[in-house]
């Protein structure tokens, strides 16, 4: 769906992306994340055919970036960090607006933006200015806009900047329903918790390149905290004795291991702690954050 290949760009005092290269299949949500200045939004002008590279390939569903960026912008939608909306217009008119800037007009054209009104939850505000919006709904509107001509990828920079916990909430749910509609979706944001809910893997960027060979795992996986009601010191061999279990830290009163396998391993090991006389008072599972997952993919791409 989106294929880049060793793009490099160049400002002219900074090499902004450096041999980039990834693959995008539908459906998937990637977090593009990477501290200021790492080249993210420069990547996605150049995912979106707004600015050409200095050398390599992106192909958006098939089409070149660079010998059809006309067809491009028809198969992408994109919405920058700092986006416009007409605000004596109606949500309905500037719908409309984007939609016939797309070349789609008459029946095709109000199909689309009575659905896609309907997908950022506009519906009932179809008839108000853009000015009379709260931030959240101004957001909508402006999601709606880069969505109306039912592009196949879409791109989003730092699209939860400003909104509220509800706002990021809505903005979660429509994410995520899009993407199970098909899209190959790039969210580019500095607040991971906000990319928690919906991202299946990330890009990892600094200084212009990706860490790693494309995009990682967006979590850790499993990890489980275990808690004795009393110090015993064979734990830390016990857990080391298991199969599948990497031990991350253990001490007398107890440790934190993570699990190569499903519920049975869990399961497993906390018979055999029983059966071994370990007073096990907790054994309770936490997810890996994907503020855990980002650090370790940052340490790990330090050379």
């Amino acid at each position: 769906m989106i294929e880049v290949e060793d793009v490099v760009y160049d400002y002219p005092t900074k090499r902004a992306l450096r041999s980039v290269r990834f693959i995008a299949e539908r459906g998937q949500v990637l977090a593009l994340v990477g501290p200021n200045g790492a080249g993210k939004t420069t990547l996605l002008r150049c995912l979106a055919a707004l600015d050409r590279p200095f050398s390599g390939k992106v192909r958006i569903d098939g089409v070149d970036t660079q010998d059809d960026p006309r067809r491009v912008h028809e198969k992408v939608g994109y919405l920058p960090d700092f986006y416009g909306l007409y605000d004596e217009l109606t949500v309905e008119q500037n719908l409309i607006y984007a939609v016939h800037a797309h070349c789609v007009t008459g029946a095709k054209a109000r199909d689309a933006v009575a659905r896609t009104a309907a997908s950022v939850g506009l519906e009932d505000r179809l008839k108000s200015r853009a000015r009379e919006l709260s931030r959240g709904l101004r957001q909508r509107l402006a999601i709606g806009q880069t969505i109306v001509h039912g592009p196949a990828a879409l791109l989003l920079d730092e699209p939860a900047a400003g909104l509220d916990p509800e706002a990021r909430r809505l903005l979660s749910d429509l994410i995520t329903g899009l993407a199970k509609g098909g899209m190959a979706i790039i969210v580019s944001s500095h607040i991971l918790a906000e990319l928690e809910d919906y991202c299946t893997a990330m890009l990892v960027m600094r200084d212009g390149a990706l860490i790693g060979d494309g995009p990682v795992a967006a979590s850790g996986g499993v990890r489980v905290r275990i808690t004795l009601a009393r110090p015993d010191e064979r734990l830390a061999n016990a857990l080391a004795a298991q199969a599948g279990l990497k031990v991350e830290s253990a001490h007398a009163s107890g440790a934190l291991v993570a699990f190569d396998g499903g519920p049975e391993a869990k399961a497993a090991l906390l018979r055999a702690l029983v059966v071994d006389n370990f007073l096990v008072v907790s054994f309770a599972e936490e997810r890996v954050s994907l503020e855990d997952a980002y650090m370790a993919a940052q340490a790990g791409g330090r050379t």
